[in-house]
């Protein structure tokens, strides 16, 4: 979550559910433990925020939207970094409540501006421990290594060639730092679209 101004200066606050975290603090932010269930602890926790980008999924993610929009945030960014929420399939096996909050951030367009940020599939779900070792993903259930489309130590995989015109299915990989990078340059734009698109690498 970010107060207006710079990323850098702003971003400063981070909402966790449970212990504190004392290797954040460390790094310089203000650490504040939240219970999601609790609208009071949301809304003081949010008090002067102006741009919040959620971590969180499913019905913590939901109590975010409504405290954000009750306290008036300006700008949300839900827990996407995945690929266009218009090529899930419907119902989506891997939701993990994100389909509602897109729903809850439409319905509140007129008071909370919002953005998905969509960059594919992260390197670093392929690396030795998958996206877990990292600690990305921890609650997704596809975190660990070879959870999803290949087992790189077992040489196996999983993954769609062709498309329905025949043409080469493609992903798009892009790394966990940089998507980083991006979103921070995101928090300086005056206006949000409905997506903001990156992509580090497109390959068959």
């Amino acid at each position: 979550m970010s107060s207006a101004g710079t990323f850098r200066e702003s971003l400063t606050r981070v909402l966790i559910l449970g212990q504190p975290q004392p290797r954040l603090v460390a790094q310089g932010h203000q650490v504040q433990v939240v219970d999601y269930n609790d609208p009071e602890s949301l809304l003081f926790a949010l008090r002067g925020i102006d741009t919040v980008i959620s971590t969180v999924t499913g019905p913590p993610q939901l109590q975010l939207i409504r405290a954000a929009v009750q306290i008036g945030v300006r700008r949300f960014a839900p827990a996407e970094f995945d690929g266009p929420p218009s090529l899930r399939p419907n119902p989506d096996p891997l939701d993990r409540g994100q389909a509602a909050a897109l729903v809850w951030l439409a319905h509140h367009r007129n008071s909370i501006q919002s953005t998905v940020f969509v960059c594919g599939i992260l390197y670093e779900r392929f690396q030795q421990g998958g996206l877990a070792r990292s600690r990305i993903g921890l609650n997704s259930g596809v975190a660990g290594e070879g959870d999803y489309i290949m087992d790189i130590r077992n040489m196996s995989a999983q993954v769609p060639v062709w498309m329905a015109d025949n043409s080469y299915a493609t992903v798009c990989l892009t790394a966990a730092r940089d998507v980083g990078r991006f979103v921070a340059k995101a928090v300086d734009l005056p206006q949000w679209p409905a997506e903001l698109r990156m992509c580090g690498e497109r390959m068959t």
